[in-house]
């Protein structure tokens, strides 16, 4: 059984630009470490804004051992609770997403107000003070359209990337679209895997045909080094910056977040078989429908797809050691009108099936790490900056924490 101080050993002893050693990959023990370490302790991407777009729309999350509900309130504040009434527990939502006037735990009918206030008990007694037994609350805030919340007792800053996001997407006109579609997958791989798969195109060509007729798999375009290495790149950035669309490259100083904006390749304006538009009714703030795709990366659980005509939310959630849900949101304008301005299959089928694409890569991934026979690869500095950089992060989160709680000594 490995214990925490063997697992920051492994990290302490990994060579640099290499894959993670089997552990990371398929020990209980190590998925523990990154649920309690990673994903209880930093944002997370849970939901669109538009999936809760009017007051009593609720969505509920699940994160390890915790169950949350994120709802809108009727003074229209997106708020976090904890799933379990405050009076035995129960999960009070018991549904992916929903819509009440109230939160009613179906257990014994305890009441909660939107805002997490419990309204009403019944036979509790003269002496029970209702406003002591709310809904405990969860660190919730939002950038870029996107609902984030955070476990933690004290949550990490996030006005840095709330702001650089918000700023990036403004012509996205976030307010103004709605869900037009969602798909939900589970790959039977680690949550690392699927990260890992996604931060590089190396794989493209031979795996997703559908895909590589619009995206640019060029390296020096979707690394993690700045995209004005590319000519075309850089020429992509300057015209859209000077249409008012923020797009050079940025990224956290602690490397947990990025963005940006990306040309297709040719003449193509969306994810679509023929590059042509999925949507006809573009999004209001865009001033052109060739401004290719802003990408937005946020560790450890989202990527997204900002283009002219719709938007493309990604969410990754851990399920086990070799299990991982990915969520998939297509978001169009909110007066488009399906069969009119768009068809849901041309607008979803590139990436339907690249995501199945994805999964049977990843799941063979997982299969040939399981092997004892498996030893970490070295990475390649032009075709896998992107997972270099992911795994540098993670890495350095999960040894940083580590160290903080001197699990050494305490072991």
């Amino acid at each position: 059984m490995l214990r925490d101080s063997d697992i920051l050993s492994q990290l302490l002893s990994r060579r640099p630009k290499t894959s993670l050693g089997r552990d990371f990959y398929t020990a209980p023990e190590v998925y523990d470490a990154d649920m309690r370490l990673i994903w209880t302790r930093d944002w997370v991407y849970v939901a669109s804004a538009p999936e809760i777009a009017k007051p009593g729309n609720f969505v509920t999350v699940q994160i390890g051992d915790y169950s949350v509900i994120v709802v809108r309130g009727n003074d229209n504040v997106v708020r976090a609770f904890h799933n379990s009434c405050r009076h035995r527990g129960s999960r009070i939502c018991q549904t992916a997403k929903g819509s009440n006037p109230k939160l009613v735990c179906p257990y014994h009918q305890w009441t909660y107000e939107l805002d997490g206030r419990l309204l009403w008990a019944r036979d509790m007694g003269k002496d029970f003070d209702a406003s002591k037994h709310g809904l405990k609350p969860v660190h919730c805030d939002m950038a870029a359209g996107m609902i984030f919340i955070c476990l933690a007792e004290t949550a990490p800053d996030f006005a840095p990337v709330k702001a650089e996001a918000d700023r990036y997407t403004a012509k996205h006109t976030l307010a103004d679209l709605k869900v037009a579609h969602q798909s939900t997958i589970i790959e039977k791989g680690n949550w690392k895997l699927v990260l890992e798969n996604n931060r590089e195109c190396y794989h493209c060509s031979g795996s997703h045909p559908s895909l590589c007729r619009t995206f640019n798999d060029d390296p020096n375009l979707v690394g993690a080094d700045d995209s004005v290495s590319s000519p075309a790149g850089a020429a992509h950035v300057a015209r859209c910056e000077a249409a008012g669309l923020p797009s050079k490259y940025i990224i956290d100083p602690n490397e947990q977040w990025r963005l940006v904006r990306i040309p297709f390749v040719g003449d193509a304006v969306s994810y679509t078989m023929d590059g042509k538009a999925a949507v006809k009714k573009m999004l209001p703030g865009m001033p052109f429908a060739n401004a290719g795709s802003l990408l937005f990366f946020h560790y450890p659980n989202t990527w997204n797809h900002f283009l002219s005509d719709h938007v493309l939310n990604f969410r990754v959630l851990p399920v086990s050691p070799t299990e991982t849900q990915v969520t998939t949101t297509w978001l169009v304008h909110k007066d488009a009108v399906e069969g009119e301005d768009y068809d849901i299959q041309r607008l979803t089928e590139v990436w339907e099936a690249t995501n199945d694409e994805d999964r049977h890569v990843v799941e063979q991934n997982q299969l040939g790490i399981n092997s004892p026979a498996y030893e970490p690869g070295p990475y390649s500095d032009l075709q896998e900056s992107g997972v270099i950089q992911f795994i540098d992060w993670y890495v350095a989160t999960l040894q940083n924490r580590m160290v903080g709680r001197k699990v050494i000594a305490a072991e």
